[in-house]
This record gives structure tokens, sequence and C-alpha cells, in this order.
């Protein structure tokens, strides 16, 4: 990944799994399980090394953990506009090579410039207008397609550009009520999620340390498209007043952890998160 291998390997976004929050993010491998144990090593059940191998002593001083958020924002650097905001929105969103090597980019790549979904009373999301307190938003939209007996994996990535920092921050609070108040969500004519969950983190709980605010949700997917159930992920975080998000809708031959016979996807998911968020600090923060 171009950003956040830094910070991705001494702190793990915290990831929804399960119903609850996990931390478990991989240090630059993939979720492909190909039946090899870490490392290439046969075995973790604490055997001898075979002789003439060395073993690796255990690091005595470990990383400390911080203790606050490593980002100072500059004045200077604020989105003046909208038309600010759009570059910073165009140069943090997180394209394929985000994601990884399979992915590509769907068609359409890019949402428009006015594009503004909101989850109506009946639990059905539409098209609305953007409100005032965003300055910008844009989501890019990528896939790795059908190969081997899996199906198209598609996902996506959204940054969106608030006036204030107060702004971005209720956007985050209302992102978890919508799942409290629409656990089961019409996306389009026949795409659904059900027993949507979400939990929030802000910084140093829940194995958030890479971001002001976080959250994660997770549910059924279910589309005309796909046979049966597959899962549906989204993760959210903010810095400042921008917010970025990753969301994954599952298919055949995939599931968030990797197993025998399945390919992962939070790796992923998890890297391009980091990656938009990296950016932001690139576009917003104090140069030295």
């Amino acid at each position: 990944m171009a950003y956040g291998d830094r910070r991705l390997l001494r702190a793990c976004c915290a990831v929804l799994v399960g119903g609850l929050i996990a931390t478990g993010c991989a240090d630059g491998g993939d979720d492909r399980d190909d039946g090899a144990k870490p490392g290439g090593k046969g075995s973790t059940s604490g055997a001898p090394a075979p002789s003439g191998t060395a073993t690796a002593a255990p690091d005595p001083t470990p990383a400390p953990t911080p203790t606050a958020l490593d980002f100072t924002p500059d004045p200077e650097r604020v989105p003046k506009n909208a038309a600010d905001a759009r570059r910073i929105a165009l140069a943090v969103v997180a394209g394929p090579d985000a994601w990884g090597p399979e992915y590509v980019k769907r068609t359409p790549y890019l949402s428009g410039p006015d594009y503004w979904p909101v989850l109506g009373d009946g639990c059905s999301w539409e098209t609305g207008n953007r409100p005032s307190d965003v300055l910008s938003s844009v989501t890019a939209y990528s896939e790795v397609p059908a190969a081997d007996g899996r199906g198209t994996l598609r996902v996506a990535a959204t940054v969106t550009v608030h006036r204030t920092e107060d702004d971005a921050d209720w956007e985050m609070a209302e992102t978890l009520e919508e799942a409290l108040r629409c656990p089961n969500q019409r996306l389009r004519d026949g795409e659904r999620i059900e027993g949507l969950i979400s939990l929030g983190n802000p910084f140093g709980l829940g194995g958030n340390y890479t971001a002001t605010d976080s959250l994660g949700e997770r549910g059924g997917y279910y589309s005309d498209a796909v046979p049966g159930k597959q899962f549906y992920g989204w993760y959210q975080s903010r810095i400042g007043q921008v917010t970025v998000a990753t969301v994954v809708k599952g298919a055949p031959g995939y599931s968030e952890q990797a197993t025998g016979t399945t390919v992962g996807t939070v790796t992923a998911q998890v890297q391009a998160l980091v990656t938009m968020l990296e950016r932001v600090k690139d576009e917003l923060e104090v140069q030295s």
C-alpha cells in the first residue's frame, strides 16, 4: 500500500466481526488462506525448532500504546470552498490500488459531485440533496471480477469533507443512529441488508489508534443477482472535518475472515480505510 504501513503495523484498525470489535490486521499479507501457517511454519504447537534453525527471542520492550492521535491540522490548509474540498476528496478516496492487486475500477467509477444518498423514513436509500454542511463528497467503486468459482466482489470507498469538525462528528453519530433506526435497509431494487448492527469507538478504544472516531457496521447482504445470504461490512473513520468509509458487499467464495474455502476481505478493507486516513493527514496536517 502507498500509505499507512507504519500505522497499520503499529496499531490495527478496529473491525466489526461477529458483532464485536476485534483487532486483527495483517502486516502486509493478504487474506487468502492457502492452508499454510503464518511465516510458512508447519506448526504453532510449541514443538522445538528443527536442528540448525534459530528461534527469535521475544521483544522485551514492546512499542508503547499511543495516547493521542498523531495529527496536527494546519489552519492554512483547511478547505475554504467546494472546489478545495473536491480536490482533497479526489486526492484521498481509495481506488482499486488501495484495496489490492486483484481489484479493478467499476463503471461508472466515481459518483457525481452532487450525489448524496439519504435513508428515508421507510428504511430505503434514496438520492437526496447534499447538506449545506458538506463541502464535497465522492465515492469510488471497485470490484474483484468473478474468477475461479468465486462471484464478483463489489466494494466502494467514500470521502466526505465537511465545513467543520463538529459537522463531521454529527455525521458519525447519525451513521450509528441509522443502524439502530433501520436494521433492515433497502439499498436499491433487488438489493438489501438485514440484521445490521453498529458499534463506535473514539480514539484509544476498541483498537482505534488511527482516527479521532471510528465505527463499524455489519449485517447480512441479499441481492437478486447473488445466491443466498452474503456478508455486508461498513467501516467509517473521522479525522478533523473529513470522514472516510469503506464498504464490502459479499459474494460467493468470500468471507470477512479467510477460511479454508473462502478468500477473506478484512485486510483489504482496513488497508483501504487506513490509506485514506493517511492521505487526509497528508492533505491537512502541519508540514514539518
